[in-house]
């Protein structure tokens, strides 16, 4: 008799979006269009993209004016950081190497030809599902996913280092796995920006860490945030998704949409923010 097959359950569901399906797929599909009387962007490959991952009522608007850019293909190694702290990998790169992904908006299953390849060639990662029990960050980007892409599978991957060596290697391993592939595969970094100051300090803040990326400098990026203490909470996700996107020939990271959660809660005293990047 063969295992049961391994399932992540969502956890976050009625939290960060909503956890019916008819009301989640209404949501995410009113967060990709355009704003009022803005014209709709035309869909586009891409090879790496930085959205946020907070509650879809605060950047559910950044991160649907990403998605509504992509041509999204059907398989995408999605990048986030380890908010929980759980993790039995001794590096602290955790990837959900098989079986499938439960959402209200569908099931997802693990690109396991794709993470087997990536584990591979990477030694500092392993498979370690107990990260991913209840992190969000990853969860959170299925239902777009999937709205744009309904043949989804994914490569979860949840780190918790903060080094450029590290992130580095890890890099230029998604840069041979893509290359090797033989289709298309999307890296998405997930990742808020400023966390709990006033919008005007983060959006100060802000821009030296998005002057990086947008010149898809992954290890600036990490000495950024590290010198000017730029709470990016997925800026090691986002710095390995650049180099891998500069190696695979990528020439520019555009900002496609900026915002913070005091436009929604009207309090600019202490906000989150939350950017969106593609790489091209």
């Amino acid at each position: 008799m063969s295992a049961p097959r391994r399932v992540r359950h969502p956890a976050v569901a009625g939290m960060f979006y909503p956890a019916a399906p008819a009301q989640l797929a209404a949501a995410v599909s009113e967060l990709l269009e355009p704003p009022a009387g803005g014209a709709a962007p035309a869909p586009a490959a891409a090879i790496g993209v930085i959205v946020p991952h907070a509650g879809y009522v605060y950047s559910g608007r950044t991160a649907g004016a990403v998605f509504a850019r992509l041509e999204v293909p059907p398989r995408c190694v999605v990048l986030a950081p380890n908010h929980t702290g759980a993790a039995d990998a001794a590096q602290g790169g955790s990837v959900y190497a098989v079986g499938l992904l439960v959402t209200p908006a569908g099931e997802v299953p693990v690109d396991e030809t794709t993470a087997a390849a990536l584990l591979a060639r990477c030694d500092l990662l392993e498979d370690d599902p107990a990260a991913h029990a209840r992190e969000h960050a990853v969860e959170v980007q299925l239902p777009f996913l999937l709205a744009r892409q309904p043949r989804l599978a994914v490569v979860p991957v949840v780190l918790a280092w903060s080094d450029w060596p590290r992130t580095r290697a890890l890099g230029e391993a998604l840069a041979a796995v893509v290359r090797e592939a033989g289709e298309p595969v999307l890296l998405v970094a997930s990742s808020d920006m400023n966390h709990y100051e006033s919008a005007a300090v983060a959006a100060g803040k802000d821009r030296l860490a998005l002057a990086a990326v947008e010149r898809l400098d992954g290890e600036e990026l990490l000495e950024v945030t590290r010198r000017h203490h730029v709470t990016m909470c997925g800026r090691v996700p986002a710095a390995a998704v650049l180099y891998a996107a500069r190696l695979l020939g990528a020439t520019r990271a555009e900002l496609v949409h900026y915002s913070h959660s005091g436009m929604v809660t009207g309090d600019d005293s202490s906000v989150v923010s939350y950017a969106g990047v593609i790489a091209r």
